[in-house]
């Protein structure tokens, strides 16, 4: 069996969860299995029922109850969502303990250490945990220095060009 590898795809621009979405949709027509999670999205339907017509092959899972984003919310709002965040970090380690899939992405992980929901210690032991057959992506922003020696493959998007919003 081939040895599973840790990715990260960060940086500043756009397209971090495009590019884990596409790798996903690469690993399901090898006949792999694929779970999603996504973090930091709130709850906005319409992506997420789009996504979901990707299943059984590619399984989607948010466990955010608002249907805002979390840097939107108010203080109790964000405590209150911090806890349903807990929760699917809670999966994805039930998940890398068993095994239950081929791919797993934890979608805007690495955010979750900006917003200092989650240690960098706490992802570290995620990662630790992937069964050495799994490959595991993680996605965000910032990329933690103490990340880059877990992991087999980085990739940073960056903004070369911005348009003018107002033009």
């Amino acid at each position: 069996m081939e040895k599973g590898l840790v990715k990260i795809y960060c940086g500043e621009g756009q397209g971090k969860s495009t590019s884990s979405l596409g790798r996903a949709l690469v690993c399901a027509s090898e006949g792999k299995e694929v779970f999603m999670i996504q973090f930091l999205k709130g709850r906005h339907t319409g992506t997420l029922d789009y996504l979901k017509r990707l299943e059984p092959e590619v399984k989607v899972f948010r466990f955010e109850k608002m249907n805002r984003y979390y840097e939107e919310l108010s203080e109790d709002e964000q405590r209150e969502e911090s806890i349903n965040i807990l929760n699917g970090v809670n999966f994805a380690k039930k998940v890398l303990t068993i095994g239950e899939c081929d791919v797993l992405i934890l979608d805007e992980i690495l955010g979750l250490v900006d917003l200092g929901i989650l240690n960098v210690s706490d992802v570290i032991h995620l990662i630790q945990a992937k069964p050495e057959e799994m490959e595991l992506i993680l996605t965000g922003r910032n990329l933690p220095e103490e990340l880059v020696t877990e992991a087999d493959y980085i990739s940073k998007i960056g903004i070369v060009k911005k348009a003018d919003s107002d033009a």
